[in-house]
């Protein structure tokens, strides 16, 4: 099969959350995953080891992906709330992703890559708490935790077909509001 890709390991990771959105990650193979990016069966292997060793790259692909996505809305102005909205577009974007991040069996946790990703995701996460004045009644990793439960489990809901609506950025709006009223804007 020829090689026609630019970056194979990015069209691998792609393909792979693709597949995951698609049919959950314990139906992801090395060889359905080569298939789908059109490339040999060793390809996978040569670029992940195995299907672990995909999982890891992908959940740490994630975890830079969220850590940009709160922090450009943080830089934005947009306060917690808006970072709150933004966790839950990511992970309506990014599904897959989203999957197989929290899900911590499914891949090596020790990986140095994933741990400097999940490090930067929670730096992210926790600037936005802390940059608000009396976060949580003075508490900021409580404030933090009430923060991240509330929009994990609504991006959860929503993306398990829990909670149907037409705009889920609004809702998400709104119900973090509840919690956390004052924010501006």
């Amino acid at each position: 099969m020829p090689y026609h890709h630019g970056d194979l390991r990015r069209t691998l990771l792609a393909a792979a959350a693709d597949a995951v959105a698609e049919s959950g990650a314990a139906a992801v193979s090395l060889r359905e995953l080569a298939r789908r990016a059109g490339v040999s069966n060793a390809a996978p292997t040569h670029h992940f080891g195995d299907k672990a060793g995909l999982l890891t790259a992908l959940a740490a692909e994630g975890y830079g992906l969220l850590a940009d996505t709160v922090t450009r809305e943080r830089l934005s102005g947009g306060g917690i709330v808006g970072m709150g909205v933004a966790y839950v577009r990511f992970a309506l974007d990014h599904p897959g992703h989203f999957e197989v991040m929290f899900h911590p069996a499914l891949y090596r946790a020790d990986d140095e890559e994933l741990s400097a990703a999940r490090a930067r995701a929670a730096d992210a996460l926790a600037a936005g708490v802390t940059a608000r004045p009396g976060a949580g009644g003075g508490d900021a990793g409580t404030a933090g935790v009430a923060a991240w439960s509330l929009v994990h489990g609504y991006a959860t809901l929503v993306l398990a077909g829990a909670v149907r609506t037409d705009d889920p950025q609004a809702q998400a709006r709104a119900i973090a509001r509840l919690l956390f009223p004052d924010d501006a804007p």
